[in-house]
């Protein structure tokens, strides 16, 4: 394994390879060597560069995680160009609009997704495309088998990659990530994870994510080891991987330990390779659980998209805390002030006393000097930053020892009876019930004023909640609040996550209690739950049309 410290650009990743004789990809049936993951992407660094032209060397990726996906990243590595990663979940207009905001020169894609693609407008060829299981386009990259590719590509300042963000609200913005940022980013994983040639890791989460690129793939080829990909996430299929590979390590973000422990448990899950999971915005049950199931270490911190703050859980964390940051320039800040917060208060049971003060926004006084940027969005730009501050939109608190507290989006306040209520909150909470694999929470308007507090619930395999039972149990959780407890809850088949495995709330809002699920809820101030009728729903949206309101207002992500 090369020395971390000789590794400047991402093109020094896979020259490190060149050599290695050692595993360094599987996928299905396959395994490629360091040697070979090298030579397969310096034949499409080699097209690519002698298939350029004038204009930004921006290349389009779209493909699920299969290896060409890989080859193709280091191909723009070992050529300069710049990694668009484009998100398979994106159709039509919505992904021309991506593709041409990015001046992509080429896009390379999967057959499944040519039909994904427009026409190009006018009949005019905008970009190259490349569709990888063409037998003609194969037969285009022989001329460059054998090809050795320039020394020096790039820079470490130089752009690498272009990485969307979820696009929540209004087009996604393509964050821009220089050679030395995901450097920096991937050998911190490498070093504070431990990573060693021995390691294979999975990959679950899609290479077009920041956490699948920079968490995921890139740290265990810098360590020397190995990446295991698979086409899509499977829950049912994990542990049979982890076993078929021998894998050691994977990153997560959001949802997949909740997915994982709801498939049917086995007295012999704990014997497996596991040694360490490692992610973001798992709950503290899903983290417990997780270990007790699979003996295996989860380490759950938090990172932003942008990467200007991270937050790391250390020993003496206290449960439910994401940890303390990585510098004292993070903080956390009252938006409407723009001074920062007050520390939390909590009382014997380690309630929030005082969220309306304590909860605000997280912020990195020095942020400006981490982020490199949107590709051309200076409004993008603006609204993220204040001077040399960084406003992340993230909702959070800190207790008096330093230690933060996540509390959502900043799309995810509740105003309860003239109370702010954070939604992470109550999920984390409703989440600790056994029968609970997924938990969202959201406001829908209250009849009278304000919010109502509701969740949707994604049940474990087989399972039938008892309402009754479900309020018993919350009422006994010595940290919940009445005030959390749902108005309304629907049970789900299946909550729709974004691309990252991040619930997808904004139309779980707009529908509110107008689905076809079940919906249960308490009436009035009532603290049973009962059906609700077709005819409550009815009463319900007459009463907020007397107010004006046709319709809940979509406030969630």
């Amino acid at each position: 394994m090369q020395a971390v410290a000789t590794i400047q650009i991402v093109a020094d990743i896979f020259r490190a390879r060149r050599d290695d004789g050692r595993p360094a990809l599987y996928f299905e049936e396959r395994c490629w060597s360091g040697a070979e993951l090298h030579a397969a992407c310096a034949t499409r660094a080699a097209f690519l560069q002698d298939n350029r032209r004038d204009g930004p060397f921006h290349v389009g990726i779209l493909m699920d995680n299969v290896p060409e996906h890989l080859f193709w990243i280091g191909a723009c590595a070992l050529s300069g160009a710049t990694y668009v990663a484009l998100n398979c979940t994106r159709k039509g207009a919505d992904l021309a609009r991506d593709i041409a905001h990015t001046e992509c020169q080429f896009v390379i894609c999967e057959e499944a997704y040519r039909n994904d693609l427009p026409a190009q407008p006018g009949g005019l060829a905008t970009y190259r495309l490349f569709v990888t299981d063409d037998p003609g386009e194969s037969a285009s990259l022989l001329p460059y088998i054998d090809h050795v590719p320039p020394t020096n590509p790039a820079t470490p300042d130089e752009r690498f990659c272009l990485m969307f963000t979820s696009g929540t609200s209004g087009a996604p913005k393509a964050v821009i990530y220089s050679n030395q940022r995901v450097i920096r980013n991937s050998v911190m994983l490498v070093q504070g994870r431990s990573l060693t040639p021995q390691d294979v890791t999975y990959v679950p989460m899609p290479l077009f994510h920041s956490s699948g690129l920079i968490m995921g793939l890139l740290p265990p080829l810098i360590a020397g080891g190995s990446a295991v990909l698979r086409r899509r996430f499977s829950a049912s299929g994990f542990l049979a991987d982890v076993r078929r590979y021998g894998i050691t390590t994977f990153c997560y973000v959001g949802k997949p330990l909740a997915y994982i422990l709801a498939t049917d448990a086995k007295d012999d899950d704990h014997q497996n390779s596991l040694r360490l999971a490692y992610g973001s915005e798992a709950p503290d049950t899903d983290i417990a659980a997780f270990t007790r199931r699979f003996g295996c270490e989860v380490m759950d911190n938090y990172g932003s998209s942008e990467g200007c703050i991270t937050i790391l859980r250390t020993p003496g964390t206290p449960p439910g805390s994401i940890g303390t940051g990585v510098s004292d320039s993070i903080v956390v800040m009252n938006a409407e002030t723009g001074g920062e917060c007050p520390r939390a208060v909590f009382d014997e049971k380690h309630i929030l006393l005082n969220a309306n003060d304590a909860i605000g926004e997280l912020v990195n006084l020095d942020g400006a000097a981490l982020f490199e940027g949107y590709w051309n969005n200076p409004e993008a730009d603006l609204q993220r930053f204040r001077g040399k501050a960084y406003w992340s939109g993230d909702l959070a608190y800190r207790d008096a020892a330093g230690f933060f507290y996540f509390a959502g989006r900043n799309s995810e306040w509740l105003r309860v009876d003239g109370e702010n209520l954070a939604c992470v909150q109550i999920e984390q909470a409703l989440a600790r019930h056994p029968l609970v694999s997924v938990a969202a929470v959201y406001g829908v308007p209250d009849p009278l004023a304000g919010d109502r507090v509701m969740a949707t619930l994604e049940l474990r395999p087989g399972a039938h909640l008892d309402m009754e039972d479900f309020r018993r149990f919350l009422a006994a959780q010595p940290d919940f609040s009445r005030k959390w407890l749902p108005a309304f809850v629907r049970i789900s088949a299946g909550i729709a996550l974004t691309h990252s495995n991040k619930v997808l709330k904004k139309p779980l809002v707009a529908e509110a209690w107008n689905c076809t699920e079940p919906v249960w809820w308490r009436a009035g101030r009532e603290e049973s739950y009962s059906v609700l009728q077709a005819a409550d729903a009815a009463a319900l949206n007459q009463a907020l049309a007397a107010r004006g309101q046709t319709r809940p207002v979509s406030r969630g992500t």
